[in-house]
């Protein structure tokens, strides 16, 4: 997360649900911060619990995501904002296997939706 130059038509967004601990606001310029496209609490301390599988977890966090609309709202700040691209930044280890891998997966699906289909 130091790279913080970012390309003319890249959106690069935050998407933990807490601020990096020890890394100021102002050390990343341009990077948006998206709390609402984040997985809630509940659901994220049962992960972090034992209680969840990362299926389970990946299943009702889209779930969410379909009920709170953030992954819509995400993709239409990019689009407002004239931006090709959308980069997902988080503080997580294994970014892979998290809710920003998920997040991710649920964008590609929406952009790949031919236009007007029902979601």
């Amino acid at each position: 997360m130091l790279d913080t130059s970012a390309e003319p038509a890249e959106l690069r967004v935050l998407v933990d649900r807490l601020w990096p601990r020890g890394v100021r606001k102002d050390r990343l310029p341009g990077i948006a911060w998206d709390t609402d496209a984040c997985p809630s609490d509940a659901l994220r301390r049962a992960l972090h619990g034992g209680d969840l599988s990362r299926e389970e977890f990946a299943a009702r966090y889209r779930a969410e995501l379909a009920r709170s609309g953030a992954a819509d709202a995400l993709l239409a700040r990019a689009a407002g904002s004239g931006a090709r691209t959308v980069s997902l930044l988080t503080d997580v280890r294994a970014a892979e296997s998290s809710h920003a891998a998920v997040l991710a997966a649920v964008l590609e699906e929406a952009l790949a939706e031919p236009r007007g289909a029902a979601g």
